[in-house]
């Protein structure tokens, strides 16, 4: 039986429910697509169209601007679907989650933003956060930013300024403009995840009202529970997720492909050797297994911000070190196909092969570094763990 919302309404059925949604997957999985986006360098257009039409980016956006008001959970569900169908396509999907850094725009603002409804396609770059003139009411923009994933399919971008004072530098912000003033170097050239399109945004002398930046890491201006939920996290958590739905992908590639193929050596099919067997239930076992303890941690930490209750630092701390696991998981997962399939796997035209990339690449970001465990250990001790880590 289902429970009720807060509003005391029965919730919304998943976003993955729709018919509208099964198509889009279905559309995404055509091998020619994922080859499509590499090409491109970027998620093609009538994609992200369909995105917004399913509800990707009114997800988490609060129902007062015509969103939906998902849970993180439901969120990192949707994304899993996705990446399932298409690493890239997951992974620009993720960034459905911007109601997390728009939220701490003032409110006449983010009025302003949703004004024209809730489908708002939103990407950034933040690092490294460039020196910006204060001028009267706002700041001159200038720099270049890496890694602004999705952007070629957004209509509004941030980027990270340290505003100048005199000859020091205040908290860093987040300023935020239409795509239309920023210039695109495809820079992104990689083994994984091609399609993201997580080139660099270059930004000369554009003049961003103070009203469209905020504090990074600033409080949320709005109050709906979901902006009570460690931010840090989520953002780390839509991204891991992608490595869960890229490594569930391989692993019925492999169950597809296994029974049919015949090695060229004479040896017996890849589903009938007894090795291959054993190998790909440790894999089963280990992804489902990986996938629990993070849709675990974060159903106990939304709970207890449905409760108003406090975050304890070891909760979160689950979030975080549940996401690094996750990715880590899902790489070996994905290798562990590809080697099974013998040769197959290592040739480009091989969905196998862009799987390993795409899982791969995931293991990269800095959110899934070494440095979570240490912190995660930090916690499991009673220390302190190092700055910014929840």
């Amino acid at each position: 039986m289902n429970s009720l919302n807060l509003a005391g309404k029965l919730p919304a059925a998943p976003i993955t429910d729709s018919q509208a949604f099964v198509d889009l997957l279905a559309d995404i999985k055509q091998r020619g697509r994922a080859g499509e986006f590499d090409r491109l360098g970027h998620i093609a257009p009538d994609v992200i169209e369909s995105f917004k039409a399913v509800g990707v980016y009114r997800a988490l956006v609060p129902r007062r601007f015509g969103g939906d008001e998902r849970s993180p959970g439901e969120f990192c569900a949707m994304i899993e679907e996705i990446a399932k169908a298409d690493g890239s396509a997951g992974w620009v999907a993720s960034f459905g989650m911007s109601p997390v850094y728009l939220a701490s725009l003032p409110l006449e603002t983010i009025k302003q933003v949703y004004a024209d409804g809730p489908d708002v396609v939103f990407a950034g770059g933040i690092f490294p956060p460039q020196p910006a003139d204060p001028v009267a009411g706002g700041f001159k923009v200038n720099g270049r930013w890496k890694y602004s994933s999705g952007c070629m399919g957004a209509s509004l971008v941030g980027v990270g300024i340290a505003p100048k004072n005199g000859d020091k530098l205040d908290l860093p912000r987040f300023a935020v403009m239409p795509q239309s003033q920023v210039r695109i170097d495809r820079t992104w050239d990689t083994v994984g995840l091609l399609g993201t399109g997580s080139h660099d945004l270059v930004v000369e002398d554009v003049v961003v009202p103070e009203a469209w930046t905020f504090v990074r890491g600033g409080p949320a201006n709005l109050d709906e529970p979901f902006f009570r939920y460690p931010s840090l996290s989520f953002a780390t958590q839509v991204l891991s997720v992608v490595g869960l739905g890229v490594a569930r992908a391989a692993l019925d590639e492999l169950r597809d492909m296994a029974s049919g193929r015949i090695s060229v050596t004479g040896a017996p099919a890849v589903a009938d050797r007894p090795l291959a067997q054993v190998e790909i239930a440790k894999a089963e076992a280990a992804l489902r297994a990986a996938r629990c303890f993070f849709y675990e941690a974060i159903d106990d930490v939304w709970q207890l911000v449905l409760a108003g209750e406090p975050l304890p630092a070891e909760k979160v701390n689950l979030l975080r070190l549940s996401s690094t696991h996750a990715v880590r998981v899902a790489a070996e997962v994905a290798r562990s196909a590809q080697m099974l399939s013998g040769m197959t796997g290592v040739y480009n035209s091989s969905p196998l092969a862009r799987f390993v990339n795409d899982a791969q690449v995931v293991t990269q970001h800095a959110f899934m570094g070494d440095i979570t465990y240490q912190n995660a250990g930090a916690i499991f001790f009673g220390k302190q763990p190092l700055p910014g880590y929840l």
